[in-house]
């Protein structure tokens, strides 16, 4: 074989997305990439849903529980990291697996990233100040007037993406969005991206279920000891800023645990948003034999 292949795996949140590339790792002799843009820092484990011990042991993982949270990580690092680690990685073998949820990284490893230009530190602490001191709506507020687009398909809820594009926007005097959308990287392997289709109701239904059993393995006691660092970019995510506000008192635990439920589940649409505009994803109902995946997956290895 002289064609190198990185195959994606990829859906919302809850979608069984690490137990498949599991077996479609194994069933091809690859090892996993990692692309879930929580799971790569070693303090967050029960609310970021880490593969398990055994998961780890089933199959040869990477950027999993590699970096502080107080390292400032960005996609453009990701992006780097992984590219090397790949150009390594393909002496050796011919297939990676790439598993995640995190569209805007999956992008940055297929296309390559989008480049924006220095501004002045000082417009993110100011940012990082108003956020504290006003609360996510005044970023929202504020990206609704200076860059619309974005405004449309960003994240709303995420506030390490609002301040990230609003100094960009201050910095500049143009729109977040203008710098976006350049010519894709070529890269030196082929992608084939595979998507798993849940219902609906049945994907909140697992959400609502894994939100219980996170708290059942001690969900409430790894965000509190996290509520010290509740300022840094990393814990800035659903199921940590809930229970940040319910140390504070703003929320009883019993809101605070609906709340995780509600913004994962609207996190998985957003996700499911994100990848149904993926003209190339081939989709698998979830629940399909994975025999049907695999005999597809190896047509396209020929």
């Amino acid at each position: 074989m002289n064609k190198k292949y990185l195959i994606v795996i990829a859906g919302p949140t809850a979608s069984g997305k690490t137990a498949l590339s599991i077996e479609v790792a194994n069933a091809l002799n690859a090892e996993i990439l990692s692309c879930d843009s929580r799971q790569f820092y070693q303090e967050m484990t029960i609310g970021t849903a880490k593969p398990s011990p055994d998961e780890l042991a089933a199959a040869v993982h990477h950027f999993v529980d590699c970096w502080s949270i107080h390292r400032d990580y960005s996609i453009g690092d990701y992006e780097r990291e992984v590219t090397t680690f790949l150009n390594d990685y393909y002496k050796q073998k011919d297939i990676a697996v790439m598993v995640g949820g995190s569209g805007l990284y999956i992008k940055a490893v297929c296309e390559g990233v989008d480049t924006y230009p220095d501004v002045d530190k000082q417009i993110r602490m100011d940012l990082m100040t108003t956020l504290e001191k006003e609360g996510i709506e005044s970023l929202q507020e504020e990206l609704k007037v200076r860059d619309f687009v974005y405004y449309n398909k960003v994240d709303l809820s995420n506030p390490h993406r609002l301040v990230r594009a609003l100094e960009i926007c201050r910095g500049t005097g143009k729109p977040f969005s203008s710098f976006q959308g350049k010519q894709a990287t070529k890269r030196p392997f082929e992608v084939i991206k595979v998507g798993i289709d849940w219902e609906r109701p049945k994907l909140y239904e697992r959400i609502n279920k894994r939100v219980d059993l996170m708290m059942e393995a001690g969900l409430l006691k790894e965000a509190k000891s996290l509520y010290p660092l509740r300022a840094l970019n990393a814990l800035q995510t659903v199921g940590y800023r809930e229970f940040f506000d319910h140390f504070d008192g703003k929320t009883s635990l019993e809101e605070a645990v609906e709340l995780v439920k509600r913004n994962t589940r609207r996190y998985a649409k957003r996700q499911m948003t994100w990848f149904r505009k993926e003209k190339e994803m081939y989709w698998v109902k979830a629940g399909a034999p994975v025999s049907e995946l695999l005999d597809w997956l190896k047509l396209q290895l020929l």
